[in-house]
């Protein structure tokens, strides 16, 4: 349940966002606010359709490679990003996914940023090491899977700068929620009203679904709630 409290002055946890908003509720809301693209493609998919994400957005942008030169390291730039994770933090790696070669996360990028105390990855690339990372329990969004490595394939060429993951454009510092319907990216500069917006209509989602249990028709109880 919602708490209570929602006026603007009272802070709402990550803790309280996972447990009570979800990510359709989020996409109505950014809707009414006229932000109609913020929903990550639905090719976007949890490991672990339990998984809830909530935090924000460390960005990482991948492009493909075809070879990797003498005395280079490939994984220089990614090592940065997860090193430099915050708690709360979420990776999310642009590779122009739906895409078959690119394959940036695994079960040792998952272990080192759970140990900075990071919310999750969402990609648009693939993802690999799946069994590892599901009894982490570590909430990854990934656009496919497959056990490639990036190595002579893709490397980071910059991070912490816009990029387009999922077909939605994510700014560091951008909320990213997650869940079994999909990902939303919430901007840094509307968080607080869409955040709050979802929590209220939420009361209203739990009232019309009481109503509809006591046997009220539909029209008369969207009527009243306006929520569908």
């Amino acid at each position: 349940m919602p708490p209570d409290d929602i006026s603007a002055a009272s802070p709402i946890s990550p803790e309280t966002i996972r447990s009570t908003l979800y990510s359709a509720v989020l996409s109505d809301v950014l809707d009414q606010l006229g932000l109609f693209k913020q929903a990550m493609r639905p090719f976007i998919r949890p490991l672990d359709e339990a998984s809830v994400l909530f935090g924000r957005a460390r960005t990482g942008l991948y492009m493909p490679v075809y070879h990797v030169a003498e005395g280079e390291n490939p994984y220089d730039l990614e090592i940065a990003l997860i090193d430099d994770l915050k708690p709360g933090d979420v990776a999310v790696i642009a590779c122009g996914g739906p895409t078959d070669r690119i394959a940036p996360w695994g079960e040792l990028l998952s272990t080192a940023s759970a140990c900075r105390g990071a919310a999750g990855c969402v990609t648009d690339g693939l993802v690999r090491d799946v069994r590892k990372i599901r009894d982490m329990r570590f909430p990854v969004f990934h656009g496919g899977i497959g056990p490639l490595d990036s190595r002579g394939r893709a490397k980071m060429m910059e991070m912490d700068v816009p990029i387009e993951c999922g077909g939605v454009l994510v700014c560091p510092g951008d909320c990213i929620f997650g869940d079994v319907d999909g990902v939303v990216v919430i901007p840094a500069a509307r968080e607080r009203e869409v955040i709050r917006g979802a929590l209220e209509k939420v009361v209203s989602e739990t009232n019309t679904r009481q109503e509809l249990l006591e046997g009220r028709l539909l029209r008369e109880v969207y009527e009243r709630h306006g929520v569908l």
